[in-house]
């Protein structure tokens, strides 16, 4: 069992049966999800999907408080590096890496990647998500930001992920509709929404989502931030 904390947003801790941490896009401060008087104590692994700031906006603190292996796209740690961030270990689309006792895949993703730096945007990369591989042997898959796209079929062949987290809040990802067929694509037998609700313009919902996957052999999971769940 792994034990899965949503901090509002895109952002989640993970704690493995090992006692390791895992932090998911770390966006804390001014998150307007985020759960209050929620205290991050250990990070022993980052991992970040892409540069937008309601993803990114926590990993430099973060990363030199604690000194996580971070994980992201070649361009971002070298940012994140150019920071002061130890132990950033950049890696591409398709490539694997080992973390502690998980070992982790970047997958492709449909979005953007500019980071904001000091006025400027400047380039990060292609975004990406994740496969988790489980030391249990099940997999997660986190898609950061993104589309729907075909090739998550291909994910649905190559990794067999038990567990998606898909963004459904529309507008900058894609919405209930969209993601209801990249659950089809995917064959998770259970989805988490993220990326909705955080800002007004943020309208897909859960209930929607759930909604168009009737009759799917997919349970919606709907977290509430700051209560912890066992996967």
């Amino acid at each position: 069992m792994i034990e899965i904390i949503w901090l509002g947003h895109s952002t989640f801790q993970l704690k493995l049966e090992t006692g390791e941490y895992i932090l998911l896009d770390p966006w804390i401060n001014g998150n307007p999800k985020h759960p209050e008087g929620f205290e991050i104590t250990r990070i022993d692994t980052m991992l970040v999907s892409h540069g937008h700031f309601d993803h990114i906006a926590d990993a430099v603190p973060l990363a030199r408080k604690f000194k996580p292996q971070v994980i992201s796209n070649y361009e971002i740690c070298a940012w994140l590096e150019s920071k002061g961030v130890e132990n950033a270990c950049g890696m591409n689309k398709g490539g694997g890496q080992q973390a502690g006792p998980v070992r982790v895949t970047m997958t492709n993703a449909f979005h953007s990647s500019g980071i904001a730096d000091e006025g400027k945007i400047i380039y990060g990369g292609e975004p990406g998500g994740f496969i988790i591989h489980l030391p249990d042997g099940r997999n997660i898959y986190f898609a950061g930001d993104t589309s729907v796209f075909s090739d998550m079929a291909l994910l649905a062949e190559i990794y067999k992920p038990e567990l998606a987290f898909l963004p459904i809040g529309d507008l900058y990802t894609m919405g209930p509709g969209e993601a209801a067929v990249a659950c089809r694509l995917l064959q998770a037998k259970t989805v988490i929404p993220m990326h909705y609700g955080t800002f007004p313009p943020l309208v897909g919902t859960p209930e929607a989502l759930a909604e168009r996957i009737a009759g799917l052999d997919c349970t919606v999971w709907t977290l509430e931030p700051g209560v912890p769940v066992e996967w």
